[in-house]
């Protein structure tokens, strides 16, 4: 049956962010497929809620305390993941911080950190969880990008822009590097979704939204559930001939020209 090849039973997961937003809903998707899960965050209260609802689904969780910024902190939660799991099927590679400044005004260090936490930090989750995989001749990345790697945003985002574009380059050097000993790499690319810091920027700056909507032809903002079954795709073996690519989930904003108009059926 087709539906058997979204089966994620007998899998293993990491996922980062997993407190909140797109991390939680990965983390949850997967468990929902039949996956235990490795859950890290640096916040233990939301990630605890996060690990309450896959337990309930019957699924065997491990949440971790972590800070996706420091290597040593990565490798141990994996250390702490083959102690309880045993093997890594899947890797969710979310969590990351980016900083918001003008080109011209933003402190070098602050761009130094925005490129460790999205960068390094990304590297460092990928290069831990893909010698496990090498390992067993099988296993599947996705790395969370944003259409900021691949278009501008403007608007303060010039360090995280440049961090998503080496997320992008990332995801093609490793994919090209393992995918012919059994290991995948993709990148998911959102447009705005609705998780907490967006809610936040939306309450203090009403207008945002309405600048947001006239680019998303979809006419909604995203949702983090709006990835589960992208989630699930492609950590199953339905996906196994997917590797390298990068994938929109921005309803339609890449595909509108900047001077377009979203569908009204007025001209």
């Amino acid at each position: 049956m087709i539906l058997d090849q979204f089966d994620l039973s007998g899998m293993a997961a990491v996922v980062s962010g997993a407190a909140s937003g797109l991390g939680k809903a990965i983390a949850m998707a997967v468990a929902e497929a039949g996956a235990d899960v490795t859950l890290a965050d640096r916040n233990g209260e939301g990630m605890d809620e996060t690990a309450h609802a896959i337990s309930a689904l019957g699924c065997t969780v491990v949440p971790h305390v972590c800070d996706v910024s420091e290597p040593e902190q990565i490798e141990a939660l994996f250390q702490l993941h083959d102690r309880e799991l045993g093997h890594v099927d899947f890797l969710g590679n979310v969590a990351g911080d980016g900083l918001l400044a003008q080109p011209e005004d933003m402190a070098i260090d602050d761009v130094k950190q925005v490129l460790q936490n999205l960068v390094v930090g990304r590297f460092a989750m990928c290069q831990q969880a893909g010698r496990r995989m090498l390992a067993r001749q099988s296993g599947s990345i996705v790395n969370i990008g944003s259409l900021a790697s691949i278009t501008a945003l403007g608007r303060g985002h010039i360090a995280y822009s440049m961090a998503m574009g080496a997320v992008v380059q990332m995801t093609r050097e490793l994919s090209t590097a393992w995918s012919g000993r059994g290991v995948r790499v993709n990148a998911i690319l959102p447009a705005q979704v609705l998780n907490p810091g967006l809610r936040e920027r939306i309450a203090s700056d009403p207008g945002l939204e309405v600048q947001y909507l006239s680019g998303i032809p979809r006419g909604r903002l995203g949702h983090p559930r709006d990835i589960k079954g992208l989630a699930v795709l492609l950590a199953s073996p339905a996906s196994s001939w997917i590797t390298g690519t990068l994938i929109p989930m921005d309803g339609g904003n890449l595909a509108m020209n900047a001077g377009g108009t979203p569908g009204t059926g007025v001209f």
